[in-house]
């Protein structure tokens, strides 16, 4: 497997606090990688420090084969949570500008910015100033600034934040046409449904460790048992005093719940209580994982683990 990306015990610290602690981990060439985590667990730490904006304490990082500690790099490119463009200029403008920075050349780069600008929907607005656009606008702009260089590495941190689902949707299409084309994405997200559809394998860092790291399967495989969602006429009263129920949870038009035995039998007895409209076992969601590792019952952090 050659690796875009290969960290070997990385530490990053602020002070006192050990933001990344011994982090190894290996993102293949051509993949597309997610990476989640709660606020503050070190995910942002561990992009910036991919990115040479940040360098680690200890251990090293290998990007593209390279372990140049420069942040300047035009094979990779980042577009940051926090967003910022010149908002005078014209989108012609800062795009030219971007693209020739990270050494885009013309008349390529202006191919490339009526190619990209059509795929957004924005090719009305080319000669328009930044401030004019909305944010959603403004937001495929700067996806736009950051892939016109046709980088090998591609770096998005929280790319859907704030989108709404129909620009949501034309910004996964733009994510998969440069996977198809053989880049590596590596992007970090707060949405679990968007890391389970899109990416190939999935890392999540909590606590500055590394807690998960496989495909989705081998995650749902390593981690937590069924999940059973049943709908009743009697909602959570169904389950008074029934022996091997644990984790359950009232989800509003369902509950949900682990078993400790066969679920025959659980539907079994809750047939006999009341009318049972829908008994469904099903794989824990990363939704459910995540909340079971990151929840704030658990003081732990659990031990770092890999999936192969």
């Amino acid at each position: 497997m050659t690796a875009a990306i290969a960290i070997r015990g990385a530490v990053k610290r602020f002070g006192e606090v050990q933001a990344v602690q011994r982090l190894d981990l290996t993102v293949p060439k051509g993949s597309l990688y997610g990476f989640i985590g709660p606020n503050g667990s070190g995910k942002t730490t561990t992009l910036r420090m991919i990115m040479r904006i940040l360098l680690p304490d200890e251990g090293e990082i290998e990007v593209l084969g390279d372990r140049d500690t420069r942040a300047a790099h035009d094979r990779v490119s980042y577009l940051p949570e926090e967003r910022g463009l010149y908002k005078r200029m014209t989108v012609r403008r800062l795009l030219r500008y971007f693209g020739a920075l990270k050494g885009a050349r013309q008349p390529d780069l202006d191919r490339d910015i009526d190619r990209w600008l059509g795929s957004m929907g924005l090719s009305d607005w080319i000669d328009r100033r930044i401030d004019a656009l909305s944010k959603g606008m403004a937001q495929k702009v700067q996806f736009v600034s950051a892939v016109l260089n046709r980088p090998e590495l591609l770096i998005l941190d929280e790319p859907f934040s704030g989108l709404d689902p129909v620009n949501a949707e034309v910004l996964t299409a733009a994510v998969l046409e440069l996977r198809r084309a053989g880049t590596t994405i590596v992007f970090s997200t707060h949405d679990m449904a968007v890391a389970e559809r899109m990416c190939d394998r999935i890392f999540m860092i909590y606590k500055g460790r590394k807690v998960l790291d496989g495909s989705l399967a081998e995650i749902q495989a390593e981690h937590g048992s069924d999940t059973i969602r049943v709908a009743s006429d009697a909602g959570m009263d169904a389950f008074g005093g029934l022996l091997g129920v644990r984790d359950l949870r009232d989800r509003g038009n369902y509950q949900e719940l682990g078993y400790d035995g066969d679920p025959q039998d659980l539907l079994r007895a809750l047939v006999d209580r009341t009318r049972i409209t829908r008994f469904e076992i099903a794989r824990p969601s990363l939704h459910d994982i995540f909340v079971r590792i990151a929840s704030p019952a658990e003081t732990p952090a659990p031990e770092a683990a890999h999936v192969a």
